[in-house]
């Protein structure tokens, strides 16, 4: 995906109060997902909102094969 467009998603979900999970497998998915909680920070830094992450692994299924995905937790707080 685009980190423009998941930057997008990001702030808006956060603007709204809900939480917000991105899940990456593989370097290239990871590099884009750490890209557009960057490019959201943008966004949402100017009307008042800190956003940070926490990384954690998880173990998922993809076509019947077991991955190791890294899981960013957005957390969000008022300036």
């Amino acid at each position: 995906s685009s980190p423009a467009n998941v930057a997008g998603a990001i702030a808006g979900l956060i603007k709204d109060g809900k939480e917000v999970e991105i899940q990456s497998v593989g370097a290239a998915a990871v590099n884009q997902a750490i890209k557009s909680v960057a490019i959201s920070r943008g966004f949402l830094s100017p009307v008042g909102i800190e956003i940070s992450i926490v990384p954690a692994f998880a173990t998922i299924t993809i076509n019947e094969e077991t991955r190791t995905a890294i899981r960013f937790k957005v957390l969000a707080s008022k300036k």
